[in-house]
């Protein structure tokens, strides 16, 4: 697979951006939501704000940036999965696994968390499939998130 997981620049954000929003706009198509994504999922300034905050990295399939991933160092050896997403269009091809299992070796001693929408099934299986446990459920104003943890 032609795939590489780069640190994006801020001139990426735009098209990062656009993904997320495709991304995240299927999601809720898919799952017969209300159209909608994470807080800044829709902003160009808020990913330029994780770029600089966050490791953030761009997913490039054949030369084309296709998805992306933030993650939040929370403590020692703690990191949070603030973010993955690919292009619906790039969905089903395993670019989402190559890119979980890139950021599972780059952090090989992390504990991890995350957090996903209860009605997002397929993410739950695909955390699932790397050892992301359930650990608890919230209800939100507008949503309830599954948190997920994995320890190394």
């Amino acid at each position: 697979m032609n795939l590489t997981i780069e640190r994006p620049i801020p001139d990426d954000a735009e098209a990062l951006v656009n993904i997320e929003i495709a991304a995240f706009h299927h999601d809720t198509v898919l799952y017969g939501v209300p159209q909608g994504g994470p807080p800044g999922y829709d902003s160009i300034e808020v990913a330029r704000q994780k770029m600089a905050a966050h490791h953030y990295f761009k997913i490039v399939y054949e030369g084309q940036i296709v998805g992306g991933l933030v993650v939040m160092e929370m403590a020692d050896e703690h990191f949070h999965l603030d973010l993955i997403y690919v292009a619906p269009e790039y969905h089903n091809l395993g670019i989402g696994t190559e890119a979980m299992q890139y950021i599972l070796r780059a952090y090989p001693a992390a504990k991890w968390t995350l957090d996903t929408p209860i009605w997002a099934v397929r993410n739950h299986h695909f955390y699932e499939k790397f050892g992301f446990v359930n650990i608890k459920v919230t209800d939100y104003e507008d949503i309830t998130l599954i948190t997920y943890e994995r320890t190394a």
